[in-house]
């Protein structure tokens, strides 16, 4: 088994580990989908990979955060950090605001 791209922290933390690959980062049916680099994260406008085969090819990781293995239900606020120390606060609730994605903590290494 290969090591997973991100960690689970607590009950809404997605951490992302690993520089090569990107997250795409899936909550539920209705809400917008969010790819994480290594040093940012906006949301994504492309096609969606249609599974974890060509997902990889794109260099890409599918986090979907309803199945059990990451949260196991749809989120109305999410956090997520990058490799380079900055923890993003992605508020659905919020969407189509600027207060959708921002930065919440920027940590200096």
């Amino acid at each position: 088994m290969t090591e997973k791209p991100f960690l689970v922290s607590g009950r809404n933390t997605l951490i992302h580990k690993i520089r090569k690959l990107d997250l795409l980062v899936t909550n539920g049916e209705d809400n917008p989908v969010i790819l994480v680099t290594h040093k940012n994260i906006k949301e994504f406008t492309g096609a969606i990979p249609e599974n974890k085969r060509e997902a990889k090819q794109l260099d890409m990781e599918l986090v979907d955060v309803t199945v059990g293995d990451v949260f196991g239900e749809e989120k109305t606020l999410l956090f997520v950090q990058t490799i380079n120390g900055k923890e993003y606060k992605i508020d659905y609730s919020k969407y189509g605001t600027p207060l959708f994605i921002k930065v919440h903590q920027d940590s200096a290494f």
